[in-house]
This record gives C-alpha cells, sequence and structure tokens, in this order.
C-alpha cells in the first residue's frame, strides 16, 4: 500500500537525530583535544554541544567508551608525559600547563593512567627515550585505559 509500517515511518527520525548526536559529539572531542589546557566542565561543553550534561556524558561514553571527563585528563596526561619527557620544566608547572588546577589530583590521575607518579615518570622517561624521535616516543609512551573503557573479547565458536 505504500504507507509502511510504524516502525519505519518513525525511525527515520531517530536516525536522523543519531547522526547530529554523533557530528555533536565528535566537535565535542575535537574541542578537548584543542582546548585541553582550558577550564572545560562538562557542562560547558554540554552547552556548545546544545546538549544537557547527562544526555552528553551518556552519549560520549556510548560512542568512545568513557565520560567526556575521563578523555579530557587522558589527553591532559598525554601532554604532561610529553612535556616531563622534555626534562625542563617541573611537574608544578607541567600540572599547570595542561589544565590542571589541583597538584594532588592531577599527581593521582597521572598515576591511574600511566602507573608511575609524574616525578618518576620524569626520571624514566628521560631514560627510556633518549635518541628516539618526538613522534615514536609518544606512541610508545602513550597511556593505556585500563579501566574506564573495557573492550570485549572476540567469542569463538
Amino acid at each position: 500500500m505504500g504507507c509502511g509500517t510504524i516502525s519505519q515511518v518513525s525511525s527515520k527520525p531517530d536516525a536522523t537525530r543519531r547522526l547530529g548526536d554523533l557530528a555533536r559529539l565528535r566537535r565535542v572531542r575535537d574541542r578537548i583535544d584543542r582546548e585541553y589546557a582550558q577550564p572545560l566542565d562538562v557542562e560547558a561543553l554540554a552547552r556548545g554541544a546544545h546538549m544537557s550534561a547527562g544526555h552528553l556524558s551518556r552519549e560520549f561514553r556510548a560512542a568512545y567508551g568513557e565520560s567526556p571527563y575521563s578523555y579530557l585528563m587522558t589527553r591532559r596526561i598525554e601532554r604532561a608525559m610529553a612535556l616531563l619527557r622534555r626534562g625542563d620544566l617541573s611537574v608544578t608547572e607541567v600540572c599547570f600547563a595542561v589544565g590542571c588546577s589541583s597538584l594532588g589530583t592531577f599527581s593521582t590521575r597521572f598515576t591511574e593512567l600511566v602507573g608511575v607518579p609524574p616525578s618518576v615518570y620524569r626520571r624514566q622517561a628521560a631514560q627510556a627515550t633518549a635518541g628516539l624521535p618526538s613522534c615514536v616516543a609518544k606512541q610508545v609512551t602513550r597511556p593505556v585505559r585500563n579501566r574506564e573503557a573495557r573492550v570485549a573479547e572476540p567469542q569463538l565458536a
């Protein structure tokens, strides 16, 4: 008859909304990547994406496997690792340079993601990456998320 079922008619707007949400989530992730050193919070990110904070958090986690805050802190820690490898800044200077306002929170999160405190990392990284190009050192020392974003094991039949 040409009219289609209810699910066919109602799924098209849902698909369009989902694509719009994904585009906004990509812009939020790109903003975090660019502005990691700025004071960012979920409320500000949500306002910029024209979403509620709760909706942004749920959709971001569904799309990327971690919350917007965890993603932001991972970017900050990655940048902190690069600055610490350089060796010309103190841990406190690095903390503030990457946008953290609390040395305690920075050190705790750094230790969670990297496995050692920032001061220890600074000493070890100088030795471990000596002579490596910075692009290789970045890949070798990239933090691995091991708690927030679990990947399902492939099921073999």
